[in-house]
């Protein structure tokens, strides 16, 4: 069963890797250099914490949207919903001092559902989301923190359909240039140290 989630989880992950058809994923093909490597997305990720003031374009935004729902879901249920936050009154009550610009999409599921299985789903569109963003050349940062306040008070503001909770939150805007995933990037621990071999 391991071995079948992250295989899911891979492959959910290449679908959004530098290099994809892009007539079928609507994503944009990235530079040559890039393209050249399919990993080079996953690999090179980072959660951004330095954003600049900028706006997201909606072209930027449909991709990054049509890449969560593209994202692999048990029998292919697509439990999600997608809430694009670009009031920065809102913004700045989820996240305090949210760059301006910056937008949040929160994933929700209907309440009655929100199993394992679907909690595994909307953490495969969430990474889709993140890595699209980043592919695109913006910064991407997934909060789980603040969902809890989310579903207390924020539900009814937010227009999130009824019977749904939040589930996860990506945050997504322009960052400096010249930042990377070995600049910015937190230290990981040893692959060796996290792999079993039998």
């Amino acid at each position: 069963m391991k071995r079948l989630i992250s295989s899911v989880i891979i492959l959910g992950l290449l679908a959004v890797a530098p290099g994809c058809n892009s007539k079928t994923t609507g994503i944009p093909a990235l530079g040559a250099a890039e393209s050249d490597n399919p990993t080079a997305i996953t690999m090179n990720h980072y959660a951004a914490r330095n954003f600049t003031n900028g706006m997201v374009t909606q072209t930027e935004l449909d991709q990054i949207l049509a890449a969560g729902a593209r994202a692999p879901s048990a029998s292919n249920r697509q439990p999600w919903h997608f809430t694009v936050v670009q009031s920065q009154n809102l913004t700045n009550q989820i996240i305090p001092n949210i760059t301006d610009g910056n937008i949040l999409i929160i994933i929700s599921a209907f309440d009655g559902q929100t199993s394992d299985q679907v909690i595994l789903d909307c953490a495969l569109a969430t990474q889709s989301i993140y890595l699209t963003a980043q592919a695109l050349g913006l910064g991407s940062r997934i909060y789980t923190g603040p969902i809890n306040t989310i579903n207390q008070r924020f539900k009814t503001d937010l227009g999130l359909p009824s019977g749904y909770s939040a589930v996860t939150l990506v945050r997504v805007g322009r960052i400096p240039p010249g930042v990377d995933a070995v600049s910015a990037a937190s230290s990981r621990k040893p692959l060796d140290s996290l792999v079993t071999y039998k």
